[in-house]
């Protein structure tokens, strides 16, 4: 669809937004949140039935489009409530000494840094056992000198080589520790905490972001994995990372025996 007609489309929403709620709002989401995101869902199943010409397969494909582009809040639960954190690394810089990158570890940077700050924000309001990948760990034992901390680890061959662990692996790592019990309190980066969050509970856990808690923002341009030194490249692909669970999860659902 170009974007002629797409704006078009969203001035004829605009006008229709006096039409009644189609659904209840997120929880805790104002009126005029409400109604805008409602003003969203309809634009958004206009524009793909016209350009799919196929409703049917739009109102399939719409919701999980609006979920992973329009949607970066993570649920969440009172500091109170949680039991365990888990923390999720965001990025990484290039070994201070240099030597090969792949059996040398990289240091874990300011992001991470910013991240240990959180969690220690969080163990001044409520003293919970933390397992925080191990970029974060570094800093939770070196600058902090925090206790009740395991530091989910890089995989290292017999012959030296790094394998660092993905979202997933180091939810993972959690579920093998600790079990499912009790609730997890998810830390992660700003734009990766939703993300981090799904992949905890896909797990088994129960997991929220903690409520009220700022999570970090910044990017940092030195960072080992390019993905992460600025927004635009990140956001893309965190969103190709929801949209191949997704993917799974559906092909899954949809033929379960393959």
């Amino acid at each position: 669809m170009d974007r002629r007609r797409f704006f078009t489309a969203a001035a004829a929403t605009t006008a229709a937004a006096s039409l009644p709620l189609l659904a209840a709002g997120a929880a805790g989401a104002s009126p005029a949140d409400t109604a805008q995101e409602q003003k969203l869902t309809r634009l958004m199943l206009d524009a793909l039935s016209r350009e799919l010409d196929d409703p049917a397969t739009a109102a399939v494909v719409e919701p999980h489009v609006q979920d992973i582009g329009f949607n970066w809040d993570p649920p969440v639960t009172s500091v109170e409530n949680i039991d365990y954190i888990v923390a999720y690394a965001f990025g990484n810089r290039a070994p201070a000494g240099g030597g090969d990158p792949a059996k040398v570890l990289y240091e874990p940077g300011p992001v991470n840094e910013a991240l240990a700050a959180t969690i220690a924000a969080i163990r001044k309001q409520k003293d919970v056992p933390v397992f925080a990948q191990w970029e974060i760990a570094r800093f939770l034992d070196s600058k902090y000198g925090m206790g009740q901390v395991t530091s989910i680890e890089p995989v290292i061959a017999a012959d030296g080589t790094i394998t660092y662990l993905s979202t997933d692996g180091v939810a993972a790592q959690v579920i093998a520790l600790r079990g499912a019990s009790g609730t997890a309190g998810v830390v992660g980066f700003r734009d990766h905490v939703k993300r981090c969050v799904q992949t905890t509970r896909d797990r088994g856990m129960t997991a929220f972001a903690p409520a009220g808690v700022g999570m970090p923002g910044d990017y940092d341009p030195q960072s080992g994995q390019p993905w992460t030194r600025r927004r635009d490249l990140y956001l893309m692909h965190d969103m190709y990372a929801q949209f191949a669970v997704l993917r799974q999860k559906a092909i899954t659902a949809a033929y379960p025996n393959g």
